[in-house]
């Protein structure tokens, strides 16, 4: 196979929709065998028929540490280590700022940020000699919108999860991106 991603392994979390769905259709056009992740099993099916070649759906919730051990074992055991990680799961809604519960707070940033977090810490061990880490950030991380804040303030967490994970992964050879829509 030929492209920027042959012979590599890529993992796309919130894989099976929108943005995810989107950087796993390109990874695996690139070359990548990519295996994606997701909450719902028939969606996940479905992406994984849209994306072709070696796709490989893991039912998932990356604010389950439990489901976070599951999937990395597997990938471990099928490819032995990842090459290009999109840590792109995530959840949006809105919350009128004096109304704001904290069921709203926690499914915002336990996927988010917590999710986030766990995702890119878990995979270090099997993140290869020259990885990329991609976090799916926002323009909201430095632009307010309104009935957004609790959003807003998790996608400034990804941005400043990025800046601090360049300096403590110094020397592993590991790029940290965030892609900002």
């Amino acid at each position: 196979m030929t492209g920027k991603l042959a012979n590599k392994v890529a993992l796309v979390t919130g894989g099976s929709a929108g943005i995810g769905l989107g950087v796993a259709k390109r990874f695996a056009a690139e070359g990548a065998r990519v295996f994606i992740t997701g909450r719902r099993p028939a969606e996940l099916d479905k992406a994984a028929t849209a994306i072709g070649g070696n796709a490989t759906a893991l039912r998932g919730d990356v604010s389950d540490l439990a489901d976070l051990d599951r999937i990395f074992a597997h990938i471990q055991a099928q490819a032995g280590h990842i090459d290009v990680l999109a840590a792109n799961a995530g959840s949006y809604e809105f919350g009128q700022f004096g109304e704001i519960t904290e069921e709203h707070y926690d499914k915002i940033f336990n996927t988010n940020v917590r999710g986030l977090l766990f995702t890119v810490q878990k995979a270090l061990p099997l993140l290869a000699p020259e990885a990329s880490v991609i976090l799916t950030g926002s323009m909201v991380s430095i632009k307010g919108f309104a009935a957004c804040s609790v959003y807003n303030a998790s996608k400034a967490a990804v941005r400043s999860f990025a800046r601090t994970w360049i300096v403590d992964l110094k020397g592993r050879d590991i790029r940290i991106n965030v892609l900002s829509p």
